[in-house]
Order: C-alpha cells, then sequence, then structure tokens
C-alpha cells in the first residue's frame, strides 16, 4: 500500500478497507505520511463521502491510535455528554456537576473555542489557576474521588484525532459528517464511558446551516456507536438564537455559576435537564424523563449540583473564592450597549453572527494557537419574543480592546431582527434519536 493510491481510491469514490485506513491513520500519526497528503484524504472524504461501515472503521482507527482507558476500577456508571456546538453553549459547566450530584459518574473530555463556537475548556480556564490537562492517572483518581472530572484531550488518547483535527480546521473539511463523527465518538469512546448523550445543534449557530444536515448527522452518530456497543441517544435542539443570555468565555462562566446556583436562564435550564435526563434514563437509575427532570431541578436548586462545582474546582486548582464571589471578577476595559432604534418584538438574534462577534471582540480564536480574552464578549439583554421600545438596550459588548468595539458596532446592530408585530419564541428541544428510532417534536407536538 502507498498514501498516493488510496487517496486516488477515495477520490475516486470508493470505499477504503479497514487494512487500508489502519495504514494511512497509523502512519500519519507515527509521521510518515505528510500533513498535505493527509489533506487530499480530507478532501476527498469532504466531497465522496464515506460509507457507514467506512466511518465505523475510520472511527475504531482513531480510537485505537492512542490509549484506550478501562475506567472498571472507578465505581458507577460512566456516561458523558457531547455538543457539536453553538454560540453561549455552556451546558457542560452545569450538566457534569449536576449529573456527578445525581450520583453517575462524569468523564468529560471536552474541546476549546473555535470559529464562531465557544469552547468548554476557555471557559473553565477563565476561572483562575483551573488545570484542564490532567494526566491520565490524575484524571481517573478524581473520577474516583468525586465522580467527575473536566479536562481537555490528552496527548495519549486519540492521537490521531487531535491532528486531523487541527488539519481539517486548516483545510475547511470540518464540515464532513463521516470526519465529524469519527472525531466525535473515538474520542469518547477512548474514554471508556458506558453511555453517551450527544447535544446536535439545529439553527443559524450550529455547525451546519441547513437542519437537515444536523439531522443526518444525529443519525450517523447514533447509527456509529450502535455498531461499537456504546448506548447513545441524541437529542436535536435549537441554536437559532445564543443558549441563554451570556456569550464569551468568563461571562459564561458566571452564567453556568448563577445557573448552577438555581438562578439561570430559562432555556439553559430546560436545555441542560432534558439532556440530564437522557443521561439517567441511560444508566437505569431513573425510567421517566419528567421524574428524573423534577429530581435534577431539585438539585440545581437545594445547591447540591453547586457543591459538586466547587469540588470540581478545587480538585483541579482553580480558584474557589472567585466561584464564590464572581462579582470580584476582573472586568473588560470597555463595554459598548447597542439600543433599540425601533419599537416592537425581537424576531430573531442571529446566533452564529454573535458568535463571529463575540470571537472579534477577543473571546474567540482563528486557530488552535491563538490566545484568548476571557474577559471579551456580549451579554443579551433582549432575546426572541422580548418586547422592546426605542432606546432599550439589546445587548452589551465588553472588549479590552476599543477599536474592536467600535468595529463590531453595526454588525451587533444588525445581529438583531425587530418586528411591529408579536413573535413566538424559537422551541428548544426538537427531536431525539436513539436505537430505537427517532422523533420530531416540533412536528409531533412535542
Amino acid at each position: 500500500m502507498n498514501p498516493i493510491d488510496l487517496i486516488a481510491k477515495k477520490r475516486d469514490g470508493e470505499a477504503l478497507d479497514p487494512e487500508e485506513l489502519k495504514f494511512f491513520i497509523d502512519g500519519y500519526v507515527r509521521g510518515d505520511i505528510p500533513d498535505y497528503q493527509v489533506a487530499a484524504f480530507l478532501m476527498a472524504v469532504f466531497f465522496q463521502g464515506m460509507a457507514p461501515a467506512e466511518t465505523s472503521w475510520l472511527t475504531r482507527v482513531m480510537r485505537d491510535s492512542g490509549v484506550v482507558l478501562d475506567l472498571s476500577n472507578v465505581p458507577g456508571f460512566k456516561i458523558d455528554k457531547h455538543s457539536t456546538g453553538g454560540v453561549g453553549d455552556k451546558v457542560s459547566l452545569v450538566l457534569a456537576p449536576l449529573m456527578a450530584a445525581a450520583g453517575l459518574v462524569v468523564p468529560m473530555m471536552s474541546g476549546r473555542a473555535l470559529a464562531h463556537t465557544g469552547g468548554t475548556l476557555d471557559k473553565l480556564e477563565a476561572i483562575p489557576g483551573f488545570r484542564t490537562n490532567l494526566s491520565i492517572p490524575e484524571f481517573e483518581k478524581q473520577l474516583r474521588d468525586i465522580g467527575v472530572a473536566l479536562i481537555g484531550q490528552t496527548d495519549d488518547l486519540c492521537p490521531a484525532d487531535k491532528k486531523i483535527y487541527a488539519l481539517r480546521d486548516a483545510t475547511a473539511t470540518v464540515n464532513a459528517i463521516p470526519l465529524i463523527t469519527a472525531s466525535i465518538l473515538s474520542k469518547k469512546m477512548a474514554e471508556g464511558i458506558d453511555a453517551l448523550v450527544l447535544d446536535v445543534k439545529v439553527g443559524s449557530g450550529a455547525i451546519f446551516a441547513e437542519p437537515e444536515k444536523s439531522w443526518e448527522l444525529a443519525r450517523m452518530l447514533v447509527r456509529t456507536a450502535r455498531e461499537f456497543g456504546l448506548r447513545t441517544t441524541a437529542l436535536l435542539t435549537s441554536m437559532q438564537q445564543p443558549l441563554g443570555r451570556a456569550v464569551g468565555n468568563w461571562l459564561e462562566t458566571r452564567e453556568a455559576i448563577e445557573t448552577l446556583r438555581g438562578d439561570g436562564p430559562a432555556d439553559l435550564v430546560r436545555v441542560t435537564l432534558a439532556l440530564g435526563a437522557e443521561m439517567m434514563l441511560l444508566s437505569g437509575k431513573m425510567s421517566d424523563p419528567q421524574a428524573a427532570e423534577r429530581h435534577l431541578s431539585g438539585l440545581l436548586h437545594d445547591g447540591r449540583a453547586y457543591a459538586k462545582f466547587l469540588e470540581i474546582t478545587k480538585h483541579q486548582g482553580g480558584d474557589v473564592a472567585v466561584i464564590e464571589h464572581p462579582e470580584t471578577y476582573p472586568k473588560a476595559k470597555h463595554e459598548l450597549a447597542i439600543r433599540s432604534r425601533a419599537a416592537g418584538t425581537v424576531a430573531a438574534v442571529h446566533s452564529r453572527e454573535i458568535g463571529r462577534l463575540s470571537m472579534q471582540l477577543g473571546a474567540g480564536r482563528t486557530s488552535v494557537d491563538d490566545g484568548v480574552d476571557y474577559t471579551a464578549g456580549i451579554y443579551l439583554h433582549k432575546k426572541v419574543g422580548d418586547a422592546v421600545t426605542p432606546g432599550d438596550v439589546l445587548c452589551v459588548a465588553y472588549s479590552n480592546e476599543e477599536a474592536r468595539l467600535q468595529e463590531a458596532r453595526p454588525r451587533l446592530e444588525a445581529a438583531f431582527t425587530i418586528t411591529p408585530s408579536e413573535v413566538a419564541g424559537d422551541p428548544l428541544l426538537l427531536g431525539r434519536i436513539d436505537f430505537d428510532g427517532e422523533t420530531r417534536w416540533d412536528e409531533a407536538g412535542g
């Protein structure tokens, strides 16, 4: 076998077999196959796609490119959640401690912000001293001690994905369903989990602009997980407008803290509880989703989920005082209020544009090596369905560079659509896919 023949085979729409994929991926990890040949392979996959079996083979090769954890020595049901990425999506910061407080074990491996979507690791690292680069022994010990750990991808886990993801971003091949599927599931299965819940975003701020592509991705993720015997449920949730009101690293972390204290925005709480209920069902701890949501809501309001987040912060080196007194956190040097010029109702808050503008203000990165400004971002004072009068604040933007705020002003104003008529809020939960089939709640009235 040689790389050129395999690239040509994929270019011509043929499926690669398991041995060919292993040769190609392992060769790349070892450094025997250069970036430019892998870039050609990724572009061929982008245009030609992969058969379901081929996607499963790629997932397996990527998972097995490094260490696959065995967490059998950690008591309890191990479960994780993965989001396909959105704007204002700080669910993981709330869900992980909540589910640990509910008695599940949550080994959560997360990523960083890239393009218009935020990253859980950046939000956690906004907390002074918070370590996300735990070693595997530290990771396993923390799971045994407190039932939850929030880490980044290590060099030992799925090195193939770590190399390929960076190249996908640099070659505009991120939006390929087989590559997304292999990337997500290889990492999750390397964690040694018993089950997985997926939050597949739909709408303008999602990875795909077309809703049907998000459904296709969810189907492929669940189908591929089934090939490996990994119990998996996918919820399709709206990313038509940002989730919650805060967009930007510390702004989102603070909103997550407020939610863990029982005072979060309704949409963030709704999505978190729905995902948490699916985790309870998969674990066998509860069998009724409504009862599971009520139980988890109780944990948010009685302080147990918040206490677990304090434990996580302490174990991972973070400054607990900042969590207890978030008002003491440094603020951005400059802020800009965007006000409504008309009366009416907010008909749209353009999610992808808000994400891009937050990145422009300093909260995101254009490459994996860029730094981020933890205090930069956007706080939404109005969302879809809210009434406005002239002069009402739509949002406040924050940055440590005044010029960035002024440059963003016209786009921030255009990110809100105001209509004279009343507008209903967007549905949040759009559907569900598991091994038994799928349900579209937006069509079925669920």
